[in-house]
């Protein structure tokens, strides 16, 4: 280094953090990255006052022009990120993005320190700023930084467990990741796939993803699904977590009281598919399909018709919530049709929108609930069936309890 660097990097150290970082000479912000890393690791409290003056000039010195500094730029954050804590969280979003626009088309170390950087986020309990960038990660149009980010998922995901990375907010990004024109970002996002299942069971995955996909695809992860078992267990704990630990390890032990709770079997992650999917609206296509007018036809089968409509809608995992007064009380006059194939049709479709809409549907299933059970009394085994299953559904999803059966009675 000539003596003239020499002179400018001892001049620059007196500039304020920011100058420095931002200087038109790159090894002046090289070297401000340094110092900065270094003097993050030396604290030891998280609350330091200089925590909180860093944290709003990383968005800025992750995004540098020149990839040698880009590099230290990332060595800083991570020293930053683990001295901080979860307080940190706050500057998350800007730096997030910033490296999802900068650094993971870069070389293979500074892809890896960005990696270890997200990671760093979700450790810091930034979750779900951290999927928000993956996001818009995965729509570069570059694929190779497409991989990288799914790659970071799945290690998210497999480190730190389907509590502190939601599976839902994954599930919704694969069914695009699978038509990708690039075979490794297929190939990483099956690897995503594989690992949910790990998390949540195959079935929720597969009956959200697979009518999603292409055949091949679906024939490929059908193959690889059968080699996915064992319950999958967090190896990474979110910073609280941690500080919680310590703090118990600092606290003598005066009675083994507590050693029962930690002897719990493991058992997998109770994930109900609902929570999974979005809800979809039923009655904005339900008008539109001629179901008013169609239950008021003399003909009995274009009544029946209307209603079947009415079940197919109602047939999707989760109804968006809406006013089905008026869908409710035109059932409860044809569960009493004179034609007994609108009636079974009517009692299905009550079935399905208790499914759908679970305990939102819970006022109109009391109101229903008179008339299917004096339904039961005519023993045609038709209706008896549909009524047993709508009964079912109706109880199974939280729309009445035991006593309104007993009191309807």
């Amino acid at each position: 280094m000539s003596t003239e660097d020499e002179k400018l990097l001892k001049e620059a150290k007196k500039f304020p953090w920011d100058e420095r970082l931002q200087h038109k000479n790159w090894k002046v912000r090289n070297d401000a990255n340094i110092d900065l890393a270094a003097l993050c690791d030396s604290i030891t409290d998280p609350k330091d006052a200089r925590l909180r003056e860093f944290g709003p000039l990383f968005k800025k010195t992750v995004a540098d022009s020149n990839a040698p500094v880009q590099e230290k730029a990332l060595d800083a954050l991570l020293a930053f990120q683990r001295a901080a804590d979860a307080d940190a969280s706050r500057y998350a979003k800007e730096v997030c993005d910033a490296i999802v626009a900068k650094c993971l088309t870069g070389r293979p170390k500074t892809v890896e320190k960005a990696q270890a950087a997200f990671l760093l986020w979700v450790e810091l309990e930034a979750a779900e700023v951290f999927l928000d960038a993956m996001e818009k990660a995965i729509k570069n149009k570059v694929a190779k930084a497409v991989v990288p980010a799914i790659d970071v998922m799945f290690q998210a995901l497999s480190e730190f467990g389907g509590k502190v990375v939601p599976p839902k907010r994954i599930l919704k990004m694969l069914p695009e990741l699978f038509d990708h024109p690039d075979q490794n970002v297929r190939a990483s996002s099956k690897g995503l796939t594989l690992e949910l299942c790990r998390w949540i069971g195959k079935e929720p995955v597969k009956s959200i993803l697979f009518e999603k996909m292409r055949d091949t695809m679906k024939k490929e992860l059908e193959a690889e699904l059968a080699n996915v078992s064992g319950i999958a267990k967090p190896t990474r704990k979110i910073r609280s977590e941690q500080e919680k630990e310590l703090e118990e390890e600092a606290v003598p032990e005066t009675t083994g009281a507590n050693t029962s709770e930690e002897v719990a079997p493991d058992a997998p992650m109770e994930i109900d598919e609902y929570d999974l999917v979005d809800p979809v609206d039923i009655l904005t296509p339900l008008e539109k399909s001629g179901f008013w007018d169609g239950v008021k036809a003399t003909k009995w089968s274009e009544r029946r018709d209307a209603v079947a409509e009415l079940t197919k809608l109602a047939s999707t995992k989760k109804i968006a919530p809406g006013d089905f007064h008026e869908v409710s009380r035109t059932l409860k006059k044809l569960i009493t049709d004179v034609n007994l194939a609108v009636s079974v049709e009517a009692t299905q479709a009550i079935g399905n929108l208790a499914r759908g809409l679970r305990a939102q549907f819970s006022g109109n299933a009391r109101m229903l609930l008179p008339v299917l059970l004096e339904k039961l009394k005519e023993k045609k085994p038709t209706m008896t069936e549909a009524l047993s299953q709508t009964l079912q559904a109706l109880h199974k999803s939280g729309c009445f309890t035991l006593m309104d059966v007993i009191e309807g009675w």
